[in-house]
Order: structure tokens, then C-alpha cells, then sequence
């Protein structure tokens, strides 16, 4: 598969367009200006040496003079890897991606768990000291070495490649479930093209005798078991969850979902088939659409009769809660899943960019984004609880009950429904919801697409459209379980165990082998040479121990403390936490299967299996043809 340039191989049989070999040096005919010395243990050292040969270990090639070398070394791009058409591509995909459904739901309702203005606190400290410390790191390593999730690793340190495989099956489980929503979503959109919406009143077939419309103009009692005609809505027609006994027994597939999926699939397709060329243009849509949405919503709720209720409950402080270990967690969780280091986007994303770009100003840039967009969400949706809370005459506190996405299908659609222009409302909110989650599909797909394509580049390489076609039937089939009747409690299952811990442990393991086995050093020299600065104390401090510390406090507190599952009135039985952290566990046994694998198969010494194991293996590879060679 690699052929050193150091082999003494003759180079038989040149011809036109092919490689040859002349007066020592190897040529690439006919386009190709890449000339590399045979002597390859003869590199000179680059502006900003380390001290040392520079190993060009970044996705670029050297170009060397065939003239006697003057002590300076161009970079060069790689004529196969694609990159941004414009920067601003690039940063509107990282932030599609970071901006999701969580920001919108998650993000308000943990804050007024948590204390309300009390909790910007932790969030802030959290942010700065462990979230966007992660986030610039992988935008850095993404893009000075140019490869995506499992290759990486072979320039970083190479019995850590478990990680890259990990990375690739927990975006696959999340692509089997946050599609889901997005079909719940696109149900809601449909459905919201009538005159009248169809979850404004009690007279329809899914209705039973406890619907309650007490918007209606009629005096009309709320009791203990009232159910609003949206919870009816959600739950008896887009779900159907009463046609399930649970886990054990999830019933038939819903037709009208699978049909929804169906289609958001096929845009995901035609949006990522061709790479970030295609990408990058569709993100101006589908990142910008929500921010207009948003704006929209947040006048239009701050108008409503109430507004101010839920806004002095959104952000009223209370600081004792500041003293609560759950807190802490909840606030390290939160900017960790909704800044998303850990799945592989970020090394992809990043591996497309010039090699200078200023990555630094980026991970500052699109994180502020991010955590302002959760922030002003807030407002968004307590605006609107507090004119429920008016409306029902009850404390926003019980109107706010409802957690995840209950929050957007139930209690926010039922707000719309009773407003004026309610079916404008509803679809600009739905489509919202649409574009949220398509660029974060995007993003999730293209981790893995860029991870498999850079480590098998001879059988994928040229098939890109294929294998993303392939792709994406085997993420609609493995959503399938999510589409039956009790296909919900499959949804919030996957959600609590099978991303979460893993997702964690995996990027605890990555922050490891980057500061500790790769070096912060040399980590901080690489971003030197992109940059012309390396990181300060500050990062190197959070890279080294505050970052893994951060990672570690959150991994123990939720396997000490796994959540206790409920979702509408199923109670999840013992036997699906088993479950849960099986399927978690799935993924991360990657990690030490491969660093079996990989002692086992190098020669040597224990001790010399181990060092060869963890020190980075030679350099960026050149594609010459059909064989990839390494450049010392």
C-alpha cells in the first residue's frame, strides 16, 4: 500500500503519464511539478523548524528544487483533496452543524432547571476552561493534517486509530435517531397547510374524551387528567404511541413517518453526495434560515400577552443552586454536546481548509455563535410559556413540564396554534426546526464519509457518490426501529446512553493522546506553522489538564448517576439501562480491540511494540497513481 521514497525499486516500463525515474529524482508526467529526492532522509528544515527535520506530516507535499536546496521547503496542496470555495463555506457548516435542535430546546429548559441567570455562570466557566478549548483542538488537528477521524491518528499517535472507528459507529447510532425528529418535524410541517391546525381541537378521530381545549371561547375546566388537543396530536397521530406496550412490545411502522424520513434522506443525499462543494452552498440556506425564523419568533413572543412571566422565570437567578454538584455537570454537559467535539465533524470540516486559515479566530468565532444562539433561544421559547402560563392562569413552572422535545411539539405548537396567523407561524417554525437539523445531518455524514474515504482511498476514493448512497440506506434502515408505534422510547434510549458516555470517553481519549503522547509541544509547533503564533499558557494549560479533567468529571458523574428514564407515562424497566450501556459500550470497545490489534502485529519487544505503537508513523502520504508514497 506504501512504498517509502527511500526504495531502491526501479521504475520500469515509463511511458507517458506515468511515474518515472530520472537522475535520482521521481517525476509525476505529465502535470505534475512534485519532485522529490530519493534521499528521502535529507529534508530540510521549514521556517518555524522545531529543531529539528521537520516531518511534513500535514496532508501537504514538499516540493523540492532538482537545484542544490536553499534551506527552504514550499508547501504544496494536494491536487486530490477538495477544499472550502470560500471561508465564509466553511464557517456557516460549523456553525449549522454546533447550532442544532438541542440549542433551541435543551439549553432553555436545563437553565431554568439550574438556577435560571445563576446558570450562566458555570456555563460561562465551563465554556471557557473545557468546551472551546476541545473545539479549537480539533479544528486544529483537522486542519494541519488533513484526514479525517481514523487516519488522523496515524500522524498522531497510531494505537489511539481505535478512536477514528468509534467516532464513525456513534454517528451512525446518532444518524439512526435524530433523523427521526427531523421526520417528526416534516409531519408537523405538512400537516400545518390548513386553515385550521389539526391540533387546535378536541372533534378529531386520534381525540379522546379527556382533550381539553381551554382556548376555546367556551368556560371550560382544566383537571387533573385534561390533555391539551396538541399532546393528543403528538402523541396519539404522529406517534401513536398507544399502539405500543413499551420496549418490549414497539408495535408495527408507522407509513407516514417512514415516508417523511424517506424524503429528508434524499435530501441529505443530494446535499453531500458531491462533497463540501455542494455542501458549503446548501449551509447558506439551512444555517442562516433558523437566525431570520428566530428573529421572527422572538418579536412575535415578546408582543404576546404573559411574555414577561416567562422571561423573569427563564432568567429569575437562584444561587443556591450554584452549590449543587448537578449543576456543574449539567452546565460541562451542555456546552460539550451542543459545541459537538468528538464526532468527527470538526477534524472533517477542518481538513478542507488552506493551510494557513486562521482556525483560532474560527473556533472563537462559531463557539460565540453557538452558545448566543442557545442564550436568545431562551427567549424565544419563555416568551411564549409565559403566554401559555397567562392563558391557563397556572405558574410558567407547570407549563414549562414538559422536557425535550415535547417542549417543541407540544407545548410550543400548541402556543402557535392560538395565535393569529397561527398557520404562518407554524410553518416558518417547523421549517426552522427542518433546517436545524439538516446541516447537522450534513455534518455528522460527512465525519464519517471523509474518515472512511482518507483511510481507504484506493476503493473509495473515486466512488464517493456511491458509498454515500450506501451510506445513507444503511442510516434509513437502522432508523427503522425508531419509525415503529414505540418508536419514541427507541429515540430517547439512544439519546441518554448511546452517544452520551461515548461520546465523551472519545474525545477524554483524544484530548489525551494529542497533549500527553503526541506532546503539547509539538502540537503547539504545528499550529505555529499554520498560524505564526503558537497557543499561550492558557491553552496549553486547558489542553494538558483542565480540558481532560473537564471530560473525566463528566463521564464519572453520569455512570455513577445513569438517568432514570421516563417518557410520557412509561417508566423504562431496569432491564433497558442494560441495554443502554451496551449499545454505548459498542462503540467505544474500538479502542482497546484495536490496541490489541495493533501490539500484536508489530515486531519487536513489548517495550518496542509500545513505542513504535505511539510514536507517529512516517509522514504525509503523496498520491503518485495508484500507490500512495511517504514523504520524509
Amino acid at each position: 500500500e506504501t512504498e517509502p521514497l527511500t526504495s531502491k525499486k526501479d521504475v520500469s516500463g515509463c511511458s507517458k503519464g506515468e511515474d518515472c525515474k530520472e537522475n535520482g529524482l521521481l517525476v509525476r508526467n505529465p502535470k505534475s511539478a512534485l519532485r522529490l529526492v530519493e534521499d528521502g532522509n535529507k529534508v530540510h528544515p521549514s521556517q518555524g523548524d522545531k529543531g529539528e527535520a521537520a516531518q511534513i506530516s500535514n496532508g501537504y507535499s514538499g516540493v523540492q528544487s532538482s537545484v542544490p536546496c536553499n534551506g527552504e521547503q514550499q508547501l504544496m496542496e494536494l491536487e486530490d483533496r477538495e477544499t472550502w470555495s470560500k471561508k465564509i463555506d466553511f464557517l456557516l457548516s460549523v456553525i449549522g452543524y454546533a447550532v442544532d435542535l438541542g440549542n433551541v430546546w435543551r439549553f432553555p429548559y436545563i437553565c431554568y432547571q439550574n438556577g435560571g441567570g445563576a446558570f450562566l455562570i458555570p456555563y460561562t466557566i465551563m465554556a471557557l476552561f473545557g468546551g472551546i478549548p476541545l473545539f479549537y483542538m480539533e479544528l486544529a488537528l483537522g486542519q494541519y493534517h488533513r484526514n479525517g477521524c481514523i487516519s488522523i491518528w496515524r500522524k498522531i499517535c497510531p494505537i489511539f486509530k481505535g478512536i477514528g472507528f468509534a467516532i464513525c459507529i456513534i454517528d451512525l447510532y446518532v444518524a439512526s435517531y435524530y433523523n427521526t425528529i427531523m421526520a417528526w418535524a416534516f409531519y408537523y410541517l405538512i400537516s400545518s397547510f390548513t386553515a385550521e391546525l389539526p391540533w387546535t381541537s378536541c372533534t378529531n378521530p386520534w381525540n379522546t374524551g379527556n382533550c381539553t381545549n381551554y382556548f376555546s371561547k367556551d368556560n371550560v375546566s382544566w383537571s387533573q387528567h385534561s390533555i391539551s388537543p396538541a399532546e393528543e396530536f403528538y402523541t396519539r397521530q404522529v406517534l401513536q404511541v398507544h399502539r405500543s406496550n413499551g420496549l418490549a412490545d414497539l408495535g408495527g411502522i408507522s407509513w407516514q413517518l417512514t415516508l417523511c424520513l424517506l424524503l429528508i434522506f434524499t435530501i441529505v443525499y443530494f446535499s453531500i453526495w458531491k462533497g463540501v462543494k455542494t455542501s458549503g452552498k446548501v449551509v447558506w440556506v439551512t444555517a442562516t434560515f433558523p437566525y431570520i425564523i428566530l428573529f421572527i419568533l422572538l418579536v412575535r413572543g415578546a408582543t404576546l400577552p404573559g411574555a414577561w412571566r416567562g422571561v423573569l422565570y427563564y432568567l429569575k437567578p437562584d444561587w443556591q443552586k450554584l452549590l449543587a454538584t448537578e449543576v456543574w455537570v449539567d452546565a460541562a454537559a451542555q456546552i460539550f454536546f451542543s459545541l459537538g467535539p468528538g464526532f468527527g465533524v470538526l477534524l472533517a470540516y477542518a481538513s478542507y481548509n488552506k493551510f494557513h486559515n486562521n482556525c483560532y479566530q474560527d473556533a472563537l468565532v462559531t463557539s460565540t455563535v453557538n452558545c448566543l444562539t442557545s442564550f436568545v433561544s431562551g427567549f424565544v421559547i419563555f416568551t411564549v410559556l409565559g403566554y401559555m402560563a397567562e392563558m391557563r392562569n397556572e405558574d410558567v413552572s407547570e407549563v414549562a413540564k414538559d422536557t425535550g422535545p415535547s417542549l417543541l411539539f407540544i407545548t410550543y405548537a400548541e402556543a402557535i396554534a392560538n395565535m393569529p396567523a397561527s398557520t404562518f407561524f407554524a410553518i416558518i417554525f417547523f421549517l426552522m426546526l427542518l433546517t436545524l437539523g439538516l446541516d447537522s445531518t450534513f455534518a455528522g455524514l460527512e465525519g464519517v464519509i471523509t474518515g472512511v474515504l482518507d483511510e481507504f482511498p484506493h476503493v473509495w476514493g473515486k466512488r464517493r457518490e456511491l458509498f454515500v448512497l450506501g451510506l445513507t440506506i444503511i442510516c434509513f434502515l437502522g432508523s427503522l426501529a425508531t419509525l415503529t408505534f414505540g418508536g419514541a422510547y427507541v429515540v430517547k434510549l439512544f439519546e441518554e446512553y448511546a452517544t452520551g458516555p461515548a461520546v465523551l470517553t472519545v474525545v477524554f481519549l483524544e484530548a489525551v493522546a494529542v497533549s500527553w503522547f503526541y506532546g503539547i509541544t509539538q502540537f503547539c509547533n504545528d499550529v505555529k506553522e499554520m498560524l505564526g503564533s503558537a497557543p499561550g499558557w492558557y491553552w496549553r494549560v486547558c489542553w494538558v489538564a483542565i480540558s481532560p479533567l473537564f471530560l473525566l468529571f463528566v463521564t464519572c458523574s453520569f455512570l455513577s448517576n445513569p438517568p432514570e428514564l421516563r417518557l410520557f407515562d412509561y417508566d423504562y424497566p431496569y432491564w433497558t439501562t442494560v441495554v443502554g450501556y451496551c449499545i454505548g459500550t459498542s462503540s467505544v470497545i474500538f479502542i482497546p480491540i484495536y490496541m490489541v490489534y495493533r501490539l500484536v502485529i508489530t515486531p519487536g519487544t513489548l517495550k518496542e511494540r509500545i513505542l513504535k505503537s505511539i510514536t507517529p508513523e512516517t509522514a504525509t502520504e503523496i498520491p503518485f497513481g495508484d500507490i500512495r508514497m511517504n514523504a520524509v
